[in-house]
């Protein structure tokens, strides 16, 4: 897994110059009523629904590099092929800087059982999780915030980047996911859920 060690490469020159022109800045109101739909289906931060991941916490330049992959049908997941389809370079920054803007995910609820968060941990240090998603896994550059993230969401993205159905912009959640277990994918998923 020397894949896993290395520095994440830079996307793409298109998508790089995307992401350089991200900065965190609070929406206007015209943003704030594009962002309308966004929160109907993904939460004020927090997604109260299943299969849709909260988008609180994530730093604009993951924000941007989704819609980027989305718009460009380098990554299917209806309805965003179609939402994003008609973005322009400038939107999907401007996207990105207003959803940057939403509280981070909570999550209310019983934490993780003892059993499962040592299993779990264990998982987090032999696939060196917080070597890319920060210590406290809230993510950090173009790399995710998986902390507090939808439990069913995360089982499904482990899922899709061991089968390979989930295309990433650097192939090292692929690699990482083949080493994973269903009850290993199970229990990451409950616990990072839980943080």
């Amino acid at each position: 897994m020397g894949g896993i060690q290395r520095a994440i490469r830079g996307p793409a020159t298109a998508l790089g110059t995307l992401v350089a022109g991200a900065a965190l800045a609070a929406p206007d109101a015209a943003m704030q009523e594009r962002l309308a739909p966004c929160i109907g289906c993904h939460g004020n931060g927090t997604s109260e629904t299943e299969g849709v991941p909260s988008l609180g916490g994530q730093l604009p330049d993951y924000v941007v590099t989704q819609l980027f992959q989305f718009r460009e049908k380098q990554r299917e997941a209806p309805p965003m092929n179609d939402v994003a389809a008609g973005f322009s370079d400038d939107d999907l920054r401007a996207y990105a800087d207003a959803v940057a803007t939403l509280p981070p995910p909570s999550r209310s609820g019983t934490p993780a059982d003892p059993a499962l968060a040592d299993r779990a941990q264990a998982l987090v240090a032999k696939h060196q999780c917080t070597s890319c998603h920060g210590s406290d896994l809230a993510g950090r550059d173009a790399i995710p915030r998986i902390r507090a993230q939808r439990e069913e969401y995360l089982a499904k993205a482990l899922a899709g980047y061991k089968s390979n159905a989930r295309p990433g912009y650097d192939p090292a959640m692929n690699e990482v996911a083949q080493g994973l277990s269903e009850a290993d994918i199970k229990d990451l998923a409950a616990y990072v859920s839980r943080l």
